[in-house]
Parts: structure tokens; sequence; C-alpha cells
């Protein structure tokens, strides 16, 4: 049986303009991007002669509204870019990109045009904020849009949108092993409190138990009790006025305890999944074009020479261990933490979706859609949720 290949298509309302794409979701690879191609198709009759254009843009929305409060922009445009698809400025052969969309234009007909973009080597990835169970409106986000539309109008019943997502994978997993230790010194104890948090590497992925080992060594006058240990994901919006949220997205709460003089070595075990902080309002996302394939969003990669700034939302992760340190002079929390990357691991070779489509596979056409959270409806540019 002949290979399918799944083609993602949407249409304007009026039908005039339409929007082939074999992928939603596009890698950084670090040293580069997938480019972003597809074939555009329209109806000649419905436009009347007005040009057709494609455009790619990556927008930061800080907040739920697009106008300005006090001067204060809420939306940015971090990339922008616009080319004129109909009437086509060059032969059709010089913009065709790959094979799939010779295929795609042979299929298609003779009102076909192909488009493709590469993404500059500056721009992050997709993140959004996870809005809570009764927020309406737009979210705090990094987005990516295709969106082909006619004459000036970009907003009229000839224009169709598509939100795809930027994504990245682990660049590999390094000989780094993650370890921090540090000296509690307490008034009234000749010793001090000794505590080392060590990891088997440096990149968790998705999905995967964290483990990290805690060693201990009380040499205070100092008793040490209920032991906690946590993830928690560290989300700087560096854009506008560099907000940091700081949020637990698993956490393990112990009655462990180290008395005056004694040690401890424990492997704790935490598992930080999407799946147990549905409902967290302010998380950070992998972006969301359907809610079952997100996940908590990746640890940000920033390249070199870029300005972090330009990032808009940057993301990290970290285990924290508290401990109660208590004596006969009152109690005080102690803690240390390690940071790690949490990130998708990088498909194998042979599951990369390449565009080397041969004459027999079959295109199997699937309308353009985004599923999101239970009770928040998107209407059909795919961008105003309302309340359901």
């Amino acid at each position: 049986m002949s290979p399918k290949h799944v083609v993602f298509k949407k249409a304007s309302r009026d039908k005039s303009v339409a929007v082939y794409m074999t992928k939603r979701d596009f890698v950084d690879h670090c040293d580069f991007v997938d480019p972003v191609d597809g074939v555009i198709v329209i109806d000649p009759l419905q436009l009347k002669g007005k040009k057709v254009y494609v455009m790619l843009s990556c927008t930061f929305r800080y907040g739920h509204q697009d106008v300005d409060v006090m001067g204060v922009a809420f939306r940015r445009d971090l990339f922008l870019v616009t080319r004129q698809v109909y009437p086509e400025l060059q032969d059709k052969e010089k913009l065709t990109h790959n094979k799939l969309q010779q295929k795609l234009l042979r299929k298609l007909g003779d009102n076909s045009f192909p488009f493709f973009f590469e993404f500059p080597d500056n721009l992050p990835c997709s993140v959004a904020l996870q809005p809570g169970p009764s927020d309406v409106g737009k979210k705090c986000a990094v987005e990516f849009e295709v969106k082909a539309f006619c004459g000036e109008n970009q907003d009229d019943k000839s224009s169709v949108r598509l939100s795809i997502r930027k994504i990245q994978f682990s660049p590999g997993l390094s000989d780094l092993v993650p370890e921090t230790e540090t000296t509690f010194e307490f008034l009234m104890s000749e010793k001090p409190l000794h505590v080392r948090l060590s990891m088997s590497k440096e990149t968790f992925y998705h999905g995967e138990p964290v483990t990290v080992k805690v060693e201990i060594t009380n040499s205070s006058s100092r008793n040490i009790k209920d032991i906690s240990v946590s993830v928690e994901q560290v989300t700087n919006i560096v854009l506008y006025s560099n907000d940091k949220y700081v949020k637990s997205v698993a956490k393990e709460e112990t009655t462990d305890s180290v008395p005056s003089g004694t040690s401890l070595k424990k492997d704790y075990t935490l598992c930080p999944l999407l799946a147990h902080n549905k409902d967290r309002r302010g998380l950070a996302l992998d972006g969301r074009l359907k809610h079952e394939d997100t996940n908590l969003a990746s640890s940000s990669i920033v390249k070199q020479e870029v300005l972090k700034e330009v990032q808009g939302i940057l993301v990290f992760y970290k285990v924290v261990v508290r401990m109660i340190a208590s004596g006969t002079v009152g109690s005080s929390e102690v803690s240390l933490e390690l940071p790690f990357r949490l990130m998708n691991p990088k498909p194998e070779p042979g599951k990369l979706v390449l565009h080397t489509f041969e004459p027999e596979d079959l295109m199997v056409f699937e309308e353009f859609k985004r599923v999101y959270l239970k009770g928040v409806v998107y209407g059909d540019d795919d961008e105003s949720p309302t309340e359901a």
C-alpha cells in the first residue's frame, strides 16, 4: 500500500482563497529552522482582479487585549514578512521549494501558487501562558501565523489565517552532570549543615521522571525535618517589564528528618507533567495547536549574540530542596536549587518527516482546525475565544 501524507487545508469564508500546508510544527534545529512552505489556491472570479498576498508573522502578546493602554502596547510584531503570490512575480518553477509543492501544484490545478519563507535566526519558539478556567480573551504568548489575504483588506472574508508552531528539540545529551552544594551555619552552632544536590544528566525529556540525589550531612546542633523536593518552572517575560513567574509543576513533601549528628542520602523522583497541572493559570506551554499534543514549555535555549529581550518569553526549570532546621532558638527554612533542562527528544532520523514524496504516494487532505481547552470556544479566525 502506498504511504499516506496528510495535507492540512483551510479556506477563507468566501472560498476565494485556500491555503494548503503539510505540517503545523516547524523545528528549530539550533543551526537552522525548517522553512515554512505551502500552496495557495485562488478563485479568480471571486477575487475580481485583486492581488493575493501571504504573510508570515511572529507576535508577542502581553495580556488579553491588542489595544494601547496609556501608551503601552499589548502586542508587538517580532517578525513580519509579506509576499505577493498572485499575480505571480516569478515563474512557479522558481518559487517552488520542494517536491511536495510540485505535486500539490499538479493536483490542485492552474489556480494554485506556491509560497516559501525562511525564519531568521533570532526568533523565539512558540510559548503560551496557560489561561485560568474563567479567563477569556487573548493570552500572553509568542505566536506564529501564516495569513493569506486579498489586496489591502487583511481582515475581510477573503482572508485565511493558520496558526503554526515553532518548536525546538533537545540538542542532544551532554556529559555535564549537574550538581551543587552549600554549607549552612547557624547561630549558637559550632558546626555547619552541609547539603549537596546532584542529577544524573542535564536534560530530561517531557514525561520522563526527574530524579535528584539529596545528600545531607548534619553536623550542626539543629534537627532537620520536613524535607520537600519540587520541580519549578521559571517564566521570564523579558520584552516589556521583565516579569517573573515561578510555578511548582511537581512536588513531593515528606516527613524525612536528619537529626543532629546524622546524615542522609536519598533519591527523590518527580514527574513534571501538564496532565497534573491543567488548571494552573500562568504555566508556560509549548504553544497550543491541539491541547492533547501540547506539554509544559521546553527550556529556552538562547543562541549566542541574540538579545534576550527579543525572545519575549524565556522558560527555565530547576529542582528546589527545602527543609526545616529546628533548634532551641527557633526554626528556619533552608533551601538549595539546581537548574536543569526539560525538552522534547530529537526524533530518530527515520521518523523525521521529509519532503521526499514519490509519484505514487497518496495525499490525504485534512481541515486545519485547532482544538483548545474545554470550556473555551474559538471562532473561525482561530483568534477570538468566547466562553462556552
